[in-house]
Order: structure tokens, then C-alpha cells, then sequence
């Protein structure tokens, strides 16, 4: 084939044997047909056999894409990952097959040509065909775009669960606009770039900070992280709210290591830690390891997470070649991505770092780094220590009515709410309040480019010098933007998620918030950039419109702290930090008392989450990834029904069968749930009981037979240990002694459960006996050995994770 070529019929010819001979295949297509996948099938089949890494990413803009091909995709390899990018109405209409040999040679296809029979045999399309030795450095950049579109975070992966999904939207548009659908087979709009690069200053301090000391929060938390090595941990997780330093908190505690991989979904990032770690450790040598640069050989290597998601780049460097790998701002990225990079390499220890966490959105932050958080500052501490701004916060009632507006999961509708954010009358109650709270510098935050256009031509018509800065925006850098905004040449910037994370903008002063908070995570990282502290700022003032949409009420528990819950359902103030302020027009206290007055939202919030998670993972996810992928606390759903298993029975996710027996043992699994664990060792009991299997678990047992277990599970890791096994009464058993470690077992986990279990369990004659267990068939006894096991694994896990 010649180097360059113009393909304008029978693509499949040339892309059928070059995925035959490719060790990564990577297909972005708009829309997938069930003939495509048809064709494709073998080949794909093939590919994954032969142990070729498949990823598929396919869209469902105006809902072309056939469930039906999505599910074959799924069905031919286990092996092969496959997501699908939720366009949430805006255009989606890439074509690409990159596929990549080995020693650096590549065929990328761009053009015309979607996942169908027509466009791979039949039809007349335009694609073209380029050798990567020709152009390497745009290969390069191809595989590193699609590594960013495919773990974008409007992609879900394709499991039955989110197919189902898709099928809904699927059937409800064709029922809706059977003429359009029938009519459209490609569009000839501009490609949309997801995850588009752009420019930003990274949030640690500023690289001409002129002494490298830590600060006080750096210290606290260098501090923490000692005490966690020392403690037998590997890994860790570090909270700091934004403007606190995270980059030179862990180029300080990189000190100690030999070797570091330092790992970010950002360039700019990349850059800017390397500038932070150079200034620190001068003696040391650094180097990039991403989409463009392959530097591996240095002491300290930047590297992106979208190089990484590649097998062929990951397995260039050894398993156990670095000693300390650092995650950065990783609360968003997609699970899987991180987690084939930190299941390949074997650190001495792993540190992530973010300044939210919430699980609101982040759902595997905590499992990433197994639920030990080293140390943790929210933005509410740090305004108290002085380290960050104080704020004055504005409530401004928003009258929309959000109910009406349709939520598609995780955000409103596009279309239907910038129908109602594009109103004269609501361009001038935001002009109105910004005009009478605002000071110098304002950063505005907006639903949709649509949203910002729109104020900022009605800004501009008010004679201010106002800027709409977002993904489309051409006749500006993101750089120049901030300067003038910083020099005074503009007065607000309005923009679209751009500023969410990563931007040092110290001056900003005013912001101003004319969307719902649909998260609670980019809620509290948009906050994060104006509480910075500058010359001249005395404070932060924020102004934001307070509608009925979802977290309205939620969102301001963030700013302050509460006496109980109890008070915030009756709408009681909330008490911000010194030289804070917060006041709420009229309309928004009244609207907060109504909120307030709806206990179900809860149930719902619950409900969603657990949804989110199902999707996610494609199945009912257990308790313990409750736990740690959840987007709430886990402990809500036992404060809300009295069992994980029980808000299973609430949310109709168990049979009839399943429900029954539920209720007829709720009593054993709200004790399991429940019972006070001032040590592990009721469920370490549990645990070993468990262990014997399905057949007998649940049958009475010594605590000779338990000691053996119990001792080896306390003892093999040094944080049980500390944790559990060092008071004077058990340090003596760190050697193992089969009748001391049966006596303790017998007084303290068997006899003291026994006492406060009302009945459920017994401590008799040297035997442990369940007792509500003692008479249930065999069916029924795998279903609660199923149940029992999962809340135990989660107590042990939530007791021992360090928080």
C-alpha cells in the first residue's frame, strides 16, 4: 500500500488485514450497525485470541446506533473494552481505526467511513489511509486523542446493564421522530473533539516561589504519609483543597523514594510537576512519557495516564520498576484506565492525590488507594487556618422550575434547559446581582457554550468588557484570556467547565454561578478557584443562583458546618467559617424549607448512586464496592434501611423468593450489619466461620478451631496488628499460642457478641453457635452465607481503612 492513500470504496479491504497483523486496534465510530460488527467479528475475535489489545469506542448521537450491534461487540471477547459515548444531543461524528503493530509501525484510517456494511463493502465514502512512519508524531497523537475520548467522562462501558439503557432512549426516539431517524444516515457537521486539550496553569504554588520549604499543610500531610508508611501501609490517599500545594507535597515526599512515576490525565500538569519535582530535587533527573515524548530512563518520570492506558506503553517498563507512584487529580478519570496501569506495576507505595473526593462523582478514588486516606483538609479547615481566602456567599433565587426540565442521569437535558436559561428576564437577574455583589475579577460558570455566548453578548451590550471562553473559542488562547482577566482588560470570563481544576488564578475575586449544580464534586472545584489567596483580596465573593434542582439544598452544607441533620431538614443556619458570610434572598430560604420538607430525595440520592454503580460494572455491585466506587457513603444505606441487603429488598432488586427470605432473616443480617465493633474481632470470627465454606458455615465452632485463623489474619499485616493486637492483654500473643489465643477468643469476640446479640448468637459450653441459623434449608443457607459474607468483608474492610 502506498504511504498515503485515498480509500473511496471497499475500506474493508484494507482495514480487515491490517487489524489481522496490528497488536493494538483502537475504532472510534459515530454510529455502530449490527452488519459492521458482522463483518468485523472474526477478525476482532482473532485479534483478542492472539492476546492484541480492542478498544471500541461508538457514539449515540440522534441514536443511529444499533443495541443490537452494541451487544454483539460485547459478546465476541471478554477481552475487548468497549464503551459508548453519551452526546447528550450535541454532534458526535468521528471515524478512526488506528491500528498499531509492533516496532513502531501503524495504519491510521480517517474519514467517512462508519461501523456499517455500507460504509466498510457497498457504499461511496471518502477515507484516508496514512502510514504512522510517515507521520509518526500524528499517529502518536491519534492513539493519545482516542485514549482521551474513549475514557472521557461522557462515556459509559458497555455492559447489559447500560445497553438496556441506551435501548430505552433508542425505542423512545425512533416511537418520537420516525421521519428524521429514517431520513439520516451520516452527517456532514464538524467533528466534535471530546476531551480537547487545553491550556492550564497547574494549582500547586507558583514554579518562582523562591524557597522550597513545605508549608503548614504540607507538613501536616508529609507527616501523615510518614505515619502511614511506618503503619505497614502501601498505599494512601491525600485531600487538600485546592490551593494548598498537592504537586510539592508529593515532590517532598518523593524525596525518600529511588525511583517515581508520577501520573496525570493533563499535559500541562505533566509540565508543571516536572518544573515543581526539578526544583525540589535538582540532583535528580526527569522526563516525559506521553502521547509525543518517550523519555523512560530518568529517576522521575511524568508520565499520562491515556500513554499508560496502552499495554504496549505500560509493559515497556518492569513491573516493580518504581518505588513510589503518584496519581494526580484522578477523582475523575475513568476506573478502568487507572486501574490496568496500577494493577501492572508493584510500588513499595501508590499516593493519590485530588481535592475531591466526593463520591458524588469520583467513584473509585477510595478504592484506588483501598479507603486510606492518609490525611484530608477540606476548603472549610483551610479558610479557618488562614491558609485560603475567606468568601461571601450570595444566594440568588432562580424561579425556574428544574422539575419540568428532564434528567438524564447524571445532568439535565441540553436542549430544554438552555430554552430556559436564554431569556431576556434571566440575563438581567443575573446582570442585576452581579452588578450589585460583584468585585474586580469574576469568573462565571455556565451550563452549555450556548449559555455563555448568550450572557456574554448581553454582558457586552451593558458596556462590560466580558469574554465567552470555552472549547470553541478561536480567537483567543486560554493564556491570553487569564492575563487580561488578571491585568483588568476584562472584567468576567464566562466559560464551560473549563476552569473546573488545574488553574491558578490567584485575583479572581468574584464568582458568579448561573447553573444548576448537578454535582457536588465540580461545584466544590469551581469554589476552589476563587479562594486563592493575592495581594489585595480580602475575601472571595461568590454569587450564585439557588433554583429546585437537584443538590440545591445539599450544595450549601458545603460551606459551613451544621449541628445535626435534623437541623438542616428544618432549615436551620448554617455556620460558615470566620469571615465567612452567606446570605440567602428570601425566595431561596423559602425554597430550601420546602426542599428540607421532602425526606425522600435521600431515598433517591441512594437509589441513583446504587444505579450509577450497577451501570458502571455491569452487575449488582457487592457491598464492599458500595463502599469503595460508590458516590455516597456506604453507612447511609444501614442508616436508611437497616441493611444493604434491606435497601436491595426497597429498590425491587431481589426476587420474590429472595425478598421473603429477607424478611424472614432480617434480624440476623441487621446484627451482622450492626453489632458494636470496638475491635475486628467479632467479624474476624465471622470471617473464619465463613471460611469453611457454604456447606458449613454455618454450623457451631470452638474457639480452638477459630485460633489458627484468627491469629494468622490479625498478625500477617502489620496494621491489624497495630491496630487491633498491641494492647497489653494481646501483645503477648504476636507468637502464636493455641490455648491463649482460644481464651481470648473465647471471652472477648464469642462471649461478649453472645451477650449483646439478643439471641441471634450464643457462647455455651465452649461452643459458638448461630441460633436464627440452626433450623433453614440448604437454598436459603447459600443465599445468607452469599449476604452474610459480603457484610462482613465490608465491616473488616471500613474498620481497618484508615479515614
Amino acid at each position: 500500500m502506498p504511504k498515503i492513500k485515498l480509500i473511496t470504496e471497499n475500506l474493508a479491504d484494507e482495514l480487515l488485514p491490517a487489524i489481522e497483523k496490528a497488536s493494538g486496534i483502537y475504532i472510534m465510530t459515530s454510529f455502530a450497525m449490527e452488519s459492521g460488527v458482522k463483518l468485523l467479528e472474526p477478525h476482532l475475535r482473532n485479534a483478542a485470541e492472539r492476546n492484541a489489545e480492542v478498544k471500541i469506542l461508538a457514539g449515540d448521537y440522534l441514536f443511529i446506533t444499533e443495541p443490537k450491534a452494541l451487544r454483539r461487540l460485547i459478546s465476541i471477547s471478554e477481552d475487548i473494552e468497549v464503551r459508548l459515548w453519551r452526546s447528550m444531543g450535541t454532534s458526535f461524528h468521528p471515524k478512526a481505526y488506528l491500528l498499531d503493530y509492533e516496532n513502531g509501525q501503524g495504519l491510521m484510517i480517517v474519514g467517512s467511513s462508519n461501523m456499517s456494511l455500507s460504509a466498510f463493502k457497498l457504499g461511496y465514502e471518502w477515507n484516508l489511509a496514512v502510514d504512522a512512519g510517515v507521520e509518526p508524531f500524528t499517529f502518536q497523537q491519534a492513539l493519545e486523542q482516542f485514549f482521551r475520548s474513549f475514557y472521557h467522562e461522557q462515556t459509559v462501558p458497555l455492559n447489559e446493564t447500560s445497553i438496556l439503557l441506551y435501548e430505552r432512549d433508542y425505542v423512545s426516539n425512533r416511537t418520537k421522530y420516525p421521519d428524521l431517524v429514517k431520513a439520516i444516515t451520516e452527517l456532514e457537521q464538524a467533528d466534535m473533539q471530546p476531551g480537547r486539550n487545553q491550556a492550564s496553569v497547574d494549582d500547586s504554588e507558583s514554579a518562582h516561589q523562591s524557597a522550597i520549604q513545605p508549608r503548614d499543610a504540607q507538613l501536616l500531610a508529609l507527616e501523615a504519609l510518614e505515619a502511614t508508611c511506618e503503619e505497614g501501609y502501601d498505599r494512601a490517599m491525600v485531600v487538600m483543597a485546592t490551593g494548598l500545594g498537592k504537586t510539592y507535597l508529593a515532590g517532598f515526599f518523593a524525596q525518600k523514594f529511588r525511583r517515581v512515576l508520577f501520573i496525570a490525565h493533563r499535559e500541562e500538569i505533566l509540565l508543571q510537576a516536572q518544573r515543581s519535582f526539578e526544583r525540589i530535587m535538582p540532583e535528580r533527573t526527569s522526563g516525559l512519557y506521553n502521547g509525543q515524548v518517550k523519555e523512560a530512563s530518568t529517576d522521575i518520570i511524568f508520565a499520562s495516564i491515556f500513554t499508560l492506558s496502552m499495554k504496549k506503553h505500560r509493559e515497556c517498563f518492569d513491573k516493580n520498576d518504581f518505588d513510589l507512584i503518584i496519581v494526580d487529580e484522578f477523582h475523575h478519570a475513568a476506573a478502568k484506565s487507572y486501574r490496568a496501569v496500577i494493577d501492572y506495576f508493584k510500588p513499595k507505595f501508590l499516593l493519590g492525590l485530588t481535592a475531591t473526593p466526593d463520591r458524588m462523582d469520583g467513584k473509585d478514588v477510595y478504592a484506588l488507594c483501598d479507603g486510606n486516606v492518609a490525611y484530608r483538609i477540606h476548603f472549610i479547615e483551610a479558610i479557618s487556618k488562614g491558609w485560603l481566602s475567606p468568601f461571601r456567599y450570595f444566594g440568588v433565587y432562580d424561579d425556574t422550575d428544574y422539575t419540568q426540565i428532564k434528567w438524564l442521569g447524571n445532568k439535565y437535558d441540553e436542549d430544554e434547559l438552555t430554552a430556559v436559561q436564554l431569556r431576556s428576564e434571566m440575563a438581567e437577574k443575573i446582570y442585576t446581582a452581579w452588578t450589585q455583589y460583584k468585585q474586580s475579577r469574576t469568573l462565571c460558570f455556565c451550563s452549555s457554550i450556548r449559555q455563555a455566548d448568550f450572557l456574554t453578548s448581553y454582558f457586552v451590550r451593558n458596556q462590560v468588557k466580558a469574554l465567552s471562553l470555552h472549547s470553541n473559542t478561536a480567537e483567543m488562547s486560554r493564556q491570553e484570556a487569564i492575563r487580561r482577566l488578571e491585568s483588568g482588560e476584562f472584567e468576567i470570563i464566562f466559560t464551560v467547565d473549563l476552569f473546573n481544576e488545574g488553574v491558578d488564578i490567584p485575583s479572581v475575586d468574584t464568582l458568579l454561578f448561573v447553573r444548576p449544580t448537578e454535582s457536588l464534586t465540580v461545584f466544590t472545584q469551581q469554589v476552589g478557584r476563587g479562594l486563592r489567596l493575592a495581594d489585595g483580596k480580602k475575601y472571595c465573593t461568590i454569587i450564585d443562583l439557588i433554583g429546585n434542582y437537584r443538590n440545591a439544598d445539599l450544595k450549601l452544607q458545603l460551606l459551613g458546618t451544621v449541628s445535626s441533620e435534623e437541623k438542616v431538614r428544618k432549615y436551620a443556619a448554617i455556620t460558615p467559617p470566620p469571615n465567612c458570610h452567606i446570605e440567602l434572598e428570601l425566595g431561596v430560604i423559602d425554597l430550601l424549607k420546602e426542599l428540607a420538607a421532602k425526606r425522600q430525595p435521600r431515598r433517591e440520592k441512594l437509589y441513583s448512586a446504587y444505579l450509577d454503580l450497577k451501570q458502571e460494572l455491569g452487575r449488582r455491585p457487592s457491598y464492599l464496592e458500595l463502599h469503595l466506587q460508590g458516590s455516597v457513603p456506604s453507612k447511609e444505606y444501614r442508616q436508611e434501611f437497616g441493611s444493604y441487603v434491606g435497601f436491595l429488598n426497597w429498590a425491587g432488586e431481589l426476587t420474590e423468593y429472595h425478598a421473603d427470605l429477607f424478611l424472614s432473616h432480617e434480624a440476623w443480617l441487621k446484627e451482622v450489619e450492626g453489632t458494636v465493633m470496638t475491635k475486628s474481632y467479632k467479624m474476624v470470627l465471622l470471617l473464619a466461620m465463613l471460611r469453611r465454606g457454604k456447606e458449613h458455615w454455618y454450623k457451631p465452632i470452638t474457639p480452638v478451631e477459630v485460633a489458627p485463623f484468627f491469629h494468622h489474619y490479625l498478625t500477617s499485616k502489620e496494621y491489624r496488628k497495630r491496630k487491633d493486637f498491641s494492647d497489653g492483654e494481646t501483645s503477648r500473643l504476636h507468637s502464636y499460642d493455641e490455648k491463649k489465643v482460644a481464651n481470648l477468643i473465647a471471652k472477648m469476640p464469642m462471649t461478649k457478641w453472645s451477650q449483646s446479640s439478643k439471641g441471634q448468637v450464643t457462647f455455651a459450653n465452649g461452643i459458638f453457635t448461630i441460633e436464627s441459623l440452626s433450623d433453614v434449608d440448604k437454598r436459603e443457607l447459600d443465599i445468607l452465607y452469599e449476604w452474610t459474607h459480603e457484610i462482613c468483608l465490608y465491616r473488616l474492610h471500613a474498620y481497618f481503612e484508615k479515614a
